[in-house]
């Protein structure tokens, strides 16, 4: 969907969470601020079209519940299991320095 890539592509990182107490989201949130990533953060039950964009994410991530959905760079990377096992697999910072959303 048009509105999804759009947004993806504004930021280096780019999160589609949920405005609810989401634990998931938050999860992630926190990983990328205590990163020092500014990511550009859209509460999908609160965008206009947000059912359609959680929709698009459903289907490119072949789940059900695509919340929280994370870009680096312009590209899906995933939900919070590929984002936290990235980050314990010591491979998430290299990605967020090449896409320039860290610097050191």
């Amino acid at each position: 969907m048009e509105s999804v890539t759009k947004l993806s592509a504004e930021k280096a990182v780019v999160i589609f969470t949920a405005s609810n107490d989401c634990p998931m989201s938050y999860t992630v949130t926190s990983l990328f601020s205590g990163l020092g990533v500014c990511a550009a953060v859209h509460e999908l039950d609160k965008e206009p079209r947000g059912r359609d964009m959680e929709r698009d994410l459903a289907r490119r991530l072949g789940r059900s519940s695509p919340i929280p959905a994370v870009f680096i760079g312009g590209k899906l990377v995933g939900s919070t299991d590929r984002i936290m096992s990235l980050h314990l697999g010591g491979k998430l910072v290299p990605m967020l320095k090449a896409a320039g959303a860290i610097w050191l």
